[in-house]
C-alpha cells in the first residue's frame, strides 16, 4: 500500500512538473522572440538608461518568475528522484525475498510485472538542463533542437556532474557524426540525431545549454 501511495504521489509530482515546464516554455520564448531581450539581456541603452523600446517591468517580472519556476522545478525533480529510489529500493527488497527458483511460470510473471514497474519509473525521464539560447541555422537548430527544450540524455552525457565539460567533450568527440539526443518537448519526448559541426558561428552546436 505504501509503494502504491508514493507511486501515486510520484506520478502526481511528474504532472506539476509538466505544467511548470509549460510555463517556463511560455515565459521563454516571450522573451526570445525577435528583438527581444533574451533571457539575460542588458535592459539599459549605451548610456545607462532603461531602453524605451522594451516593457522593462514585464521583462523583469517574466525572468524572477522564471527564476521562481526553476527553483520549484528543482525541488520537484528533486522529490521525484528521491520517491524514484525508494520504490526501486522497495523493488529490490521484494527481489530479495521471494522465490529463489526463478525458472517458474509463477516467478516469470513476477519478473515480468516488476519490470512493468521499472517502466513506468524510468518514465520520469528527469531533465538536467534546457536550451536557452540557440542561433538560427546552427546545428543545433537544423538538426530539430528548439529554444526551451529539455535535456534528458545528450549522447553519453544524462546527467548535471561536471555538464558543461562533458556536453563539450561530446559534442567534439562526436564531431560530424551524429549524436543521441533526448528532449522533453511541452510535456513529450522527442529523439533526436544532432550532428556536432563546424558552421559560421561558434562552437559545434550554436546552442546554449541552463542547468535546472
Amino acid at each position: 500500500m505504501v509503494g502504491t501511495n508514493l507511486k501515486a504521489e510520484t506520478f502526481s509530482l511528474m504532472d506539476k512538473r509538466t505544467n511548470l515546464e509549460s510555463e517556463m516554455n511560455t515565459i521563454i520564448d516571450r522573451l526570445s522572440q525577435p528583438g527581444g531581450p533574451g533571457l539575460s539581456g542588458n535592459l539599459l541603452d549605451s548610456e545607462g538608461f532603461p531602453r524605451a523600446d522594451f516593457d522593462i517591468p514585464s521583462i523583469r517580472a517574466d525572468r524572477n518568475r522564471l527564476s521562481v519556476l526553476r527553483n520549484d522545478h528543482k525541488d520537484l525533480t528533486e522529490k521525484i528522484n528521491q520517491n524514484i529510489e525508494v520504490l526501486h529500493s522497495g523493488k529490490k527488497t521484494d527481489h530479495i525475498s521471494s522465490s529463489p527458483t526463478i525458472n517458474t511460470g509463477s516467478n516469470s510473471s513476477m519478473i515480468m510485472s516488476s519490470s512493468s514497474m521499472d517502466v513506468d519509473i524510468k518514465a520520469a525521464n528527469v531533465p538536467f538542463a534546457f536550451v536557452d539560447e540557440i542561433s538560427e541555422s546552427c546545428p543545433a537548430a537544423e538538426d530539430g533542437l528548439q529554444l526551451g527544450d529539455q535535456i534528458v540524455s545528450f549522447g553519453s552525457v544524462d546527467s548535471r556532474d561536471n555538464l558543461l565539460q562533458r556536453l563539450a567533450a561530446e559534442a567534439q568527440t562526436n564531431r560530424d557524426h551524429p549524436v543521441t539526443v533526448v528532449v522533453l518537448r511541452q510535456g513529450a519526448l522527442v529523439d533526436l540525431k544532432i550532428v556536432p559541426r563546424q558552421w559560421q558561428g561558434r562552437g559545434l552546436l550554436g546552442c546554449h545549454f541552463q542547468l535546472l
